[in-house]
This record gives structure tokens, C-alpha cells and sequence, in this order.
């Protein structure tokens, strides 16, 4: 199995850098032992000069965001005479950039951590999502921009939170027989409703799976093949009913979830559209 070291450096946090190295792997075939090191916050030459020790003795892949030139030009002067190559991320698509607005990038660290609106937004987000997961405090639905639906162990809360971190207010319901929702769910006309589905054998897996974790019997209704068929039927009729788009989470990753649901809502907000009129619950 090959083996190799690879070097993340980086003048703010290094969440940029650490996501452009996790899709540049995803790649390539399992076939190999990647040695990650992560060096966040190289601001200072003699930071550098200690982080070039621990280079020297592990060699391998530099990759780095370093927007200082003195520092990166240092990195690059030391990993050549190391022989190691240093790839700067960013460069390419901030030469773009430049080159079609007519203008120097500013060249701060960690400008795009900047407490701006967007950030504050977003973390309004974050608390609006945790607030209203799982159904609580419907009565404020109303104020979301997303409302995911769907049956237990659907991915609900996962990507309602993913998608809090891209800056929307999500909130979720758990669509159970027993129980039918709030009627304000079929009403509403601000948020994107969604329904999220799965495959029946797929699901009883994950609740199986649950149970167990939670040292509970897995001999009940919850995960019964009869029951959980039905919940799903229950849930895609509603779904079908109020006209709400519906995506198959069975081989999607919560990010490809996330992403599902940012193309519907801005889809939707490109055509302008809102929420239907009156409810049509099952």
C-alpha cells in the first residue's frame, strides 16, 4: 500500500484548504495511506521556520493558502531546496478574478471569516435550525426558508443543519401516521417545502442500527417491513398531494442532499414562486 505525507499550511483556519484537499482525494482510488498534517495560522516566519522541521523530517505534498508574500515565498524557497513540490490552491482562481474585475485581490488572512452580515446571518441561521428541529415550534414555520419533511431516520436533522451552515433557516417534521402534522404545514407560503424518502430495506437497516446503538429491541413496529412500507406510502401520498418536491436520500450523502435541496430553492426563487394556497392534508 503506497504511503504519503501531505502538508496543509494556512494563515487562518485552513477550512478552505482542508475541503480542497478532501475533494482532490475523493479522486482517486483507496489504495494508498494518506498522512495528513495540518498547520493552521502561519503568520510569522519564525512559525514557519518550526513547521519546515517537521516538513524536512516527514516529506511529502505541500499544499498551502498563504496570502503574505514574504511567508509564502519562504515556504516555496524551502520546499525546493527539499525537492518538495508546493502547490499554492488558490492562486489559479484568484488570477481569474483579478483579471476580470480589474483589480489586485487585498490579500488579508482569513478575509473570508470576516464578521459581516453574511456571518451574522448564518449564524442566525444555525440558531433558527436548532431551534426548530423535529418538529418544535411550528407555529414559526413561517420564518424558514426551508422545511424539510419525512419519516424517522430520513436525514432530516443532519442536512437541516448542513444547510444552516450555508447561511437557511431550515426546519424539519418528522411525518408520522399516528400523528398527522400542524395544518400550518400545508398552508405555508414563504418556506420550500421538501419531502425527503428513502427505500424501505435501506431504512429498516439504519433503524435497526439505531435500536441496537440504544440497546433496544429491534422486534418492533418501527422497523417491521409491513409498517415501514406503509409510513413511507403515507409520507410520498402527502408529499404528492401538496405538490412538494421530493428527493430519494437511499444513496445520497447529506451533502448531496444539501445540494439537491439548494437547487430547488433556488430554482424556486428564480421563478418566483411561493407556497401553495390552502392545505390539502391526507
Amino acid at each position: 500500500m503506497a504511503r504519503f505525507h501531505l502538508h496543509l499550511l494556512s494563515d487562518s483556519t485552513g477550512e478552505t484548504l482542508e475541503m480542497i484537499a478532501k475533494a482532490a482525494l475523493a479522486q482517486f482510488d483507496d489504495d494508498g495511506e494518506v498522512l495528513r498534517h495540518f498547520w493552521p495560522m502561519v503568520r510569522s516566519q519564525q512559525h514557519l521556520d518550526r513547521i519546515m522541521g517537521e516538513i524536512s523530517a516527514n516529506p511529502g505534498l505541500v499544499f498551502f493558502t498563504l496570502v503574505n508574500e514574504e511567508t509564502r515565498g519562504r515556504l516555496e524557497e524551502r520546499c525546493q531546496q527539499l525537492g518538495l513540490p508546493a502547490i499554492a490552491v488558490l492562486d489559479g482562481v484568484t488570477d481569474a478574478l483579478e483579471a476580470l474585475l480589474g483589480q489586485e485581490a487585498k490579500g488579508r488572512p482569513g478575509r473570508q471569516h470576516r464578521l459581516d452580515d453574511a456571518y451574522f446571518a448564518r449564524v442566525d441561521a444555525i440558531q433558527f435550525t436548532i431551534a426548530h428541529d423535529d418538529g418544535v415550534l411550528w407555529e414559526e414555520w413561517e420564518e424558514a426558508d426551508i422545511l424539510l419533511a419525512g419519516v424517522s431516520r430520513t436525514s432530516k436533522t443532519p442536512t437541516s443543519i448542513y444547510l444552516a451552515n450555508r447561511g437557511y433557516k431550515v426546519a424539519n417534521i418528522p411525518i408520522v401516521v399516528e400523528s398527522p402534522p400542524p395544518q400550518m404545514l400545508f398552508g405555508l407560503r414563504h418556506p420550500l417545502v421538501v419531502g425527503l424518502t428513502t427505500a424501505p430495506d435501506r431504512l429498516i437497516q439504519i433503524r435497526r442500527n439505531r435500536l441496537l446503538s440504544l440497546s433496544q429491541s429491534p422486534d418492533t413496529d418501527y422497523v417491521a417491513t409491513d409498517a415501514v412500507e406503509s409510513e413511507l406510502k403515507y409520507a410520498r401520498r402527502m408529499f404528492a398531494d401538496n405538490s412538494w418536491p421530493v428527493i430519494d436520500v437511499t444513496r445520497r450523502s447529506i451533502e448531496e442532499t444539501a445540494a439537491a435541496v439548494i437547487n430547488l430553492y433556488n430554482e424556486r426563487k428564480a421563478a418566483g414562486q411561493t407556497g401553495q394556497v390552502g392545505p390539502k392534508p391526507i
